[in-house]
């Protein structure tokens, strides 16, 4: 089965040879490397750029609207900081030429900690990228989700930005999420697209004949289906959500896991649904507490669902800090773990109204 990697490359191979996309650039995205995670090896569309962020948004805007279709990587979502203005300037477009300019671009960046990181390669980007209007926000956390999203994100005809957590990259898909076409044997896969270590100037990729498959913007998986609590996540935090609730699951709690899969638009009906079913629910990411995403999921379902609730909502996030550290104690200290999603999720099923 592939991983999340390797239906990053399927599905830009897909986008070059079916869907139109022209340039597929960033830092060592272009050969020999094909990507810091290898989401690049062995596409013929893809080339290297300078170590320049602001450079790559800018030449991603003007191939876009010199009608090209271009899919761009920041190469580590730390670095995306320094180019909002020109992250603005793309998401503002379509709304500023009241329709009459679109902006078809793809911009790709790996978020979020899990692989010892440190200070510099563990950021989220995911609050901060909800700020900007006029982008649509896609995160996957699993092989199936990361190829049908990006395969949309290539055909949307204005900026879609593709977060992909770093620490799923090698995760595999779970039995019945088989991309449409994918060799059964994994070793077959490996062997048919990943480069080989050394030399490959004469290497080729040998392709599979997948198929399209879209999962569209803005529509949420359930993921697990529970009627004491309710686990509101996406990324990174989806396989923890689930490891939580199984362990719960042992001592009676059944718990709703939602992966919210895009977060602009987000699937709010997916995320009411859920919360009048349980009454109870937490918000999980990984981002920074302060002014998080999750808290403005729990602002609206307080205002929208006060009188539905039986525990008092809450958020779950990493830590308030600059950075995380390079010891796991400390990574492990600044984003969520099962054992505290355990905790949360269990008081809220205990709780008395």
């Amino acid at each position: 089965m592939a991983t999340v990697v390797q239906a990053i490359r399927l599905a830009l191979h897909v986008g070059e040879e079916r869907l139109g996309v022209t340039d597929v650039f960033g830092q060592d995205v272009g050969p020999p490397l094909g990507g810091v995670f290898t989401q690049s090896q062995g596409l013929k569309t893809a080339w290297n750029s300078p170590l320049d962020e602001r450079g790559i948004v800018g030449t991603a805007i003007g191939l876009a609207l010199a009608g090209q279709r271009p899919v761009a990587e920041i190469q580590f979502c730390d670095y995306a900081f320094n180019m909002i203005d020109l992250l603005k300037l793309a998401g503002g477009i379509c709304w500023s030429s009241a329709g009459d300019w679109n902006c078809p671009m793809v911009l790709m960046t790996p978020v979020g900690s899990g692989i010892r990181g440190s200070i510099y390669h563990s950021h989220s980007f995911d609050a901060q990228a909800t700020r900007i209007p006029g982008w649509k926000i896609v995160m996957p956390s699993n092989p199936l989700d990361a190829y049908g999203l990006m395969l949309s994100a290539i055909l949307d005809p204005n900026p879609v930005m593709y977060l992909a957590p770093k620490a799923l990259l090698r995760a595999k898909a779970a039995p019945g999420e088989r991309i449409p076409g994918e060799p059964e044997d994994e070793r077959l896969l490996s062997k048919m697209i990943d480069a080989p270590l050394g030399d490959r100037s004469k290497w080729r990729p040998e392709w599979p004949d997948v198929k399209d498959l879209l999962v569209p913007i803005g529509q949420a998986r359930v993921c697990r289906q529970g009627g004491h609590a309710s686990v509101i996540t996406y990324g990174r935090m989806v396989p923890v959500a689930m490891q939580a609730a199984e362990r719960l699951a042992q001592g009676g709690i059944e718990v709703d896991v939602v992966d919210l899969r895009s977060l602009a638009p987000y699937d709010w009906d997916a995320v009411k649904a859920s919360v009048q079913k349980t009454r109870r629910v937490l918000f999980l990411n990984e981002d920074t507490e302060v002014t998080n995403f999750g808290e403005h999921l729990l602002r609206r379902t307080v205002e929208e669902l006060f009188y539905e609730l039986e525990a008092p909502p809450k958020l779950l996030a990493g830590a308030h800090v600059p950075g995380i550290g390079l010891a796991d104690s400390l990574e492990r200290a600044s984003v969520p773990q099962v054992d505290q999603v355990v905790s949360a999720l269990r008081d809220l099923a205990r709780h008395e109204p």
